[in-house]
């Protein structure tokens, strides 16, 4: 064979050859790019496109002056992924290059790297080291979590590359107790307790996501980050809450049931014209900062969740019934009896006496069981409970509070009311009221009779600076003016001419105002133990403010003593805060005895 023939069959193999190589990267290639690249780029996307959540920040609760008593502070979560961290020895430059000499590098071990983050978020190195080795091949674990800004740059300045952090706000509440039992606290499974919990709608916010590239080392890769759904901010929800005065109210409550070594303790301020709730008060109260330092049953508030009988501070309601009705007047004369027997037992007052003749208002500045019981004989059964429902006893209030009690009242028509509860309920026995409920009697009377709705909310103004207020409530009449209005001024001679003068009077202004001293029943009878209270409105010629302050189950002092010393001061301070100018007018003096 010539040497051209076998330089052209070498050619021709080699050619096939050739062919033949190219052919089997053609179908590698192929079937990369074709075949499977749907998959692969998935993969390749899983391993440096990074999912996040992008947190929207909860909306501030603030007071009727824009106070803040909720909001939101920045926190971030410090993450990592497992899967890069176990994975490629992390280096690091111990000792930067220089004109003459190379940089020195070294392994960033793993044990350094833990031991270092331990250090920076305080958290424990063998709890950071559990979270890498719970799921080695996975991309995500928490390190710490709602870590403060000082945290995440002590962790930045470790430049760890398989060390990430998200952006995670936080609850805090920076005036603590303060109105701590109104506005709720954030547990880890969201809203638990009071506004916040029942207007979510207002200042919930949702969450977003977004997702981010990283480079093969792990280091998220600059201008990556793409949103993939915007997060949305919640709206900041305005109260009627008065902070300074409500921390006045708790503090002097708080004082005041730990000197008589009351149970609990509750008081309610509310302005008279609107229904607006000023100040509502507990003892014990809770901080949100720190839900964990007092029992459960103070999680909430007492005043709208906590109903009690409460007592003489029902009467004057009852005689607003008979005023209304043409029933009686101020003067009525009536002969009082010492005890009234009823229903095989008796009901008698608070003191020993023969017959007495006492008008209609020396009844109620004497506070006579009898006296009211028998002046609420000239009312049907049915009509009482009627004005007792209008007077908004047996319901909830208007602001629907989380945990809120309707309290108890009896329907006559439905469960018949024997003798003595017939009695009993003319003075605040025998049926139960929250402490809002009561303050929602003394708006009415101080209103000349016109009921409004108890009001906590003023309004919510969204994240897009659209307003939501709420609608202007309007007042129900439950008895004429003439009947509120002198049953007000009856209310002063309570203050003036009875066992009040000493303790709750101040100086150049007129106190409408009432006691009551509550027996508690356990196990079916009535014991030793007592509910206190003092409840009324000032000024008394034109009412801006209704009042009520309730001691439960004191150890000592088990009269309205026990309650008039915070009541008076929650007076005074009243006059400071709102201005309140002094009467001009002395009270009237209404006829006591006949």
């Amino acid at each position: 064979m010539s040497n051209a023939k076998k330089s052209k069959r070498r050619i021709a193999i080699a050619a096939i050859g050739m062919l033949a190589i190219v052919g089997v990267f053609v179908g590698k290639l192929v079937d990369i790019q074709v075949v499977q690249a749907q998959e692969l780029n998935e993969e390749s996307l899983n391993k440096r496109s990074i999912s996040s959540t992008t947190y929207g920040v909860r909306g501030d609760i603030v007071d009727t002056n824009g106070v803040v008593l909720a909001d939101s502070v920045e926190r971030y979560d410090i993450t990592a992924s497992p899967v890069i961290a176990l994975g490629k020895p992390t280096k690091r430059i111990v000792t930067p290059a220089t004109a003459t000499e190379k940089a020195v590098i070294e392994v960033y071990t793993l044990d350094q790297q833990l031991a270092d983050l331990a250090e920076a978020t305080g958290e424990k190195e063998s709890a950071l080291r559990a979270a890498i080795m719970a799921k080695p091949e996975s991309d995500f674990a928490y390190l710490s979590k709602k870590a403060p800004l000082a945290i995440l740059l002590a962790v930045q300045a470790l430049k760890i590359p398989w060390v990430y952090s998200e952006r995670h706000p936080d609850r805090t509440y920076p005036n603590g107790a303060v109105a701590g039992n109104l506005v709720g606290f954030i547990g880890t499974d969201g809203p638990q307790a009071g506004l916040e919990l029942t207007e979510d709608a207002c200042i919930g916010s949702t969450n977003g996501s977004s997702t981010y590239e990283r480079g093969a080392d792990g280091v998220r890769l600059p201008e990556s980050t793409v949103t993939t759904k915007a997060a949305t901010d919640g709206g900041t929800l305005k109260l009627t809450i008065d902070n300074d005065l409500q921390w006045y109210v708790q503090e002097q409550i708080a004082a005041r049931a730990e000197e008589i070594g009351a149970d609990w303790a509750t008081a309610v301020v509310v302005r008279v014209k609107d229904g607006h709730l000023l100040a509502v008060a507990d003892y014990p109260s809770v901080d949100p900062n720190n839900v964990n330092g007092v029992d459960e049953t103070s999680l909430g508030s007492l005043a709208f969740s906590t109903p009690y009988e409460p007592g003489s501070t029902f009467k004057p309601m009852t005689a607003a019934m008979l005023f209304d009705e043409g029933k009686a007047t101020q003067t009525t004369e009536i002969t009082v009896p010492g005890r009234l027997a009823v229903g095989g037992t008796s009901i008698g007052d608070v003191w020993a006496h023969g017959d007495i003749r006492f008008t209609t208002a020396g009844i109620l500045t004497n506070s006579s069981n009898v006296g009211i019981s028998l002046l609420s004989d000239r009312l049907k059964k049915s009509d009482r409970y009627d004005y007792l429902r209008k007077f908004g006893i047996g319901e909830k209030t208007a602001v629907g509070f989380n945990g809120e009690s309707d309290g108890s009242l009896r329907d006559p028509s439905v469960t018949k009311w024997d003798d003595v509860t017939n009695y009993a309920i003319s003075f605040g026995q025998g049926v139960t009221a929250t402490s809002v409920q009561v303050a929602g009697i003394y708006q009415t009377l101080g209103n000349g009779g016109v009921r409004m709705p108890l009001t906590l909310v003023e309004g919510c103004e969204h994240a897009d600076g659209t307003v939501t207020e709420v609608t202007e409530a309007k007042g129900s009449r439950v008895v004429s003016k003439k009947a509120a209005d002198d049953t007000v001024e009856i209310l002063e001679n309570v203050v003036s001419q009875g066992g009040l003068a000493d303790s709750v009077q101040i100086d150049g202004y007129r106190i409408a105002a009432k006691t009551g001293t509550a027996q508690v029943a356990e196990n079916g009878r009535y014991g030793d133990e007592r509910i206190v209270s003092v409840a009324g409105m000032f000024p008394a010629e034109d009412p801006e403010f209704a009042v009520v302050v309730t001691m439960g189950k004191p150890d000592i002092m088990k009269t309205s003593a026990g309650a008039a010393p915070a009541f008076r001061k929650i007076l005074t301070q009243l006059i400071k805060t709102y201005r309140v100018t002094p009467s001009t007018k002395k009270a009237p003096e209404i006829p006591l005895n006949w």
